[in-house]
């Protein structure tokens, strides 16, 4: 990951985000609810207007902030979204609505491991992005990949976890610690899987894009 003195300068050359947006993001901030960090949504969505995907799949909505500006970054897609927690997926439906992208954005409430038959309506997609309960990470790729277009792309986000996967100090608070090791063992896992090409971006929270060879294992 970046010192914070090179994200620090990084960070004045991204683009202005409109108030909406920053609007959600005081939001999220205020109420403590995870959103991607600033560097690695511009990072992604860069990599997404280069890939220019119809259809994107994303297992986390929380308030809608990486849908909204996915949807808002590439006017043709089409996203489905998941969120389980009845709150934040109503908030989610109202910046949708408030910022116009509800023709592009589909969100569905459940847990991500019980609405499969739903998500596999709408499949297949270019792209996947998994943003939802870190302890879940493997079986989200496992569970979704066969909806994902030969030579598609899934993102992860927060594979660097604050940098803490890269310690090897002991870390105090078990929860954490419990966390830290199943993000490794799931990196550990990306990176043994034959059929992606995986790299890391040291970007935000650290993104994991694994591209789907097309080929069997």
């Amino acid at each position: 990951m970046v010192s914070k003195e090179v994200a620090h300068y990084m960070e004045q050359f991204l683009p202005e985000r409109d108030e909406p947006i920053k609007e959600m993001e005081r939001y999220a901030k205020q109420h403590r609810i995870p959103i991607m960090e600033i560097a690695g949504i511009e990072a992604m969505l860069q990599l997404l207007k280069i890939a220019k995907p119809k259809k994107i799949l994303e297992i986390g909505t929380a308030i809608g902030y990486s849908a909204i500006r996915m949807a808002k970054a590439l006017p043709d897609v089409n996203i489905v979204t998941i969120e389980r927690d009845r709150e934040r997926y109503e908030r989610a439906l109202f910046y949708i609505s408030k910022t116009g992208t509800g023709g592009q954005i589909r969100a569905i409430f459940g847990d991500a491991l019980d609405v499969y038959d739903d998500v596999a309506e709408h499949a297949p997609f270019d792209v996947i992005f998994i943003d939802a309960a870190k302890g879940q990470y493997q079986r989200f790729f496992q569970m979704y990949e066969p909806l994902l277009q030969e030579g598609g792309i899934i993102i992860t986000d927060n594979v660097l976890f604050k940098g803490l996967v890269a310690m090897e100090e002991p870390i105090e608070n078990k929860r954490i610690r419990q966390l830290v090791s199943k993000i490794r063992r799931y990196n550990e896992w990306l990176f043994g899987r034959t059929d992606y090409e995986t790299v890391i971006l040291p970007i935000g929270d650290g993104i994991a894009i694994s591209r789907k060879r097309g080929e069997k294992r």
